[in-house]
């Protein structure tokens, strides 16, 4: 590494603010400059930042070429995106070219295939190293209704999500018991009946793609992985939602099988996380995010530092298979900031 190791972040979530941090107070006591991007000059995640700008609202190959014009006006060395990771890994070698590194998983396929949830369950079905929940793709309110009587003629809850959401977005639960009254007066639910979804969905001839799926009511984990750029699983610790804001790091050696698995069959560089839900005591897979996870920061407390290990990786330092501390018990509290403006 050089004296100053310059790191950029695109348009990231919020905890990207950790992420950074992470890098800067590194073990190693290597030195960075952070570079952050967003549309918003008071999001949270540059406020971690040495330099930051707002993002124009270009998409596509203007968007490749506004990454190439702040990685040489800064004199970037390593770019960790979120936004647009697709096209940019489309144009990798104009990176490769100006000399900077990308954390991003470099095979344009498997990248997209991860992206749109029914191609990657697709791929796991053929190589069966983990169970996917029982689903449909629809597209219509007419192929809704028949994959929600399907589902539940086999004994499923069903809930849906659109093929390409982020997160939580779009996830929505089929509940027919629903009390109208008591949501009324009480905290938004995800949850709604069946006939709604139905009748909403029939005011369009055809929508954008959707998952219908069973349901799953077990712990919820989410396995964050740290690898080599050739896929080499260096550490993954299973992360569970233990209630409210607990989480709790949980050594589960079936959860650490399907993270080698899934090193050995994608080899998918860097920090990923795989989220995986049990019902009735099996683990069956939600998604696989290929980049730092919104609750990395957590993991961390491991004693992993996930996002500086990636840059470290990524600029060709040695990292070799790590141990995490298991059995944390974590949560957080907000804590006031005063906002620095990037305009």
């Amino acid at each position: 590494m050089s004296n100053v190791t310059k790191v950029w972040f695109n348009r990231w979530f919020s905890v990207a603010y950790h992420y950074m941090n992470a890098i800067r107070n590194n073990s190693d006591g290597a030195a960075f400059e952070l570079y952050g991007t967003h549309s918003d000059p008071k999001h949270m995640s540059l406020q971690a930042c040495d330099v930051a700008e707002v993002e124009p609202p270009f998409k596509g190959e203007a968007y490749v070429d506004f990454c190439i014009d702040f990685c040489l006006r800064y004199k970037i060395d390593v770019f960790v995106p979120r936004l647009n990771m697709l096209d940019i890994v489309k144009s990798i070698k104009r990176f490769d070219e100006i000399g900077v590194k990308v954390v991003v998983c470099q095979d344009e396929e498997l990248l997209g295939k991860l992206m749109v949830k029914d191609q990657f369950y697709e791929s796991v079905s053929e190589s069966g190293i983990m169970v996917i929940p029982d689903y449909h793709v629809v597209s219509t309110a007419e192929q809704f209704k028949a994959a929600y009587d399907d589902l539940v003629s086999k004994g499923h809850r069903v809930c849906f999500k659109p093929t390409d959401g982020e997160g939580g977005q779009g996830f929505r639960i089929i509940d027919n018991e629903r009390d109208k009254l008591a949501d009324l007066f009480g905290s938004v639910s995800r949850a709604l009946p069946f006939e709604e979804v139905y009748r909403t969905l029939a005011t369009v001839p055809q929508f954008g793609d959707l998952m219908v799926m069973e349901l799953l009511d077990g712990f919820e984990y989410s396995i964050d992985c740290l690898a080599a750029p050739n896929g080499e699983l260096l550490a993954a610790v299973p992360r569970r939602k233990a209630g409210g804001r607990l989480r709790l790091l949980d050594n589960v050696p079936e959860l650490m099988e399907i993270a080698q698995r899934v090193s050995e069959t994608y080899k998918i560089p860097y920090n990923y996380n795989i989220q995986m839900k049990y019902k009735n005591g099996v683990p069956k897979l939600l998604e696989i995010n290929p980049r730092m996870s919104g609750g990395l920061h957590v993991s961390c407390l491991s004693g992993i530092n996930f996002p500086y290990l990636a840059v470290k990786l990524a600029l060709g330092g040695e990292v070799g298979k790590l141990t995490p501390e298991y059995g944390v018990l974590a949560s957080h509290v907000e804590q006031p900031l005063r906002l620095t403006a990037f305009e």
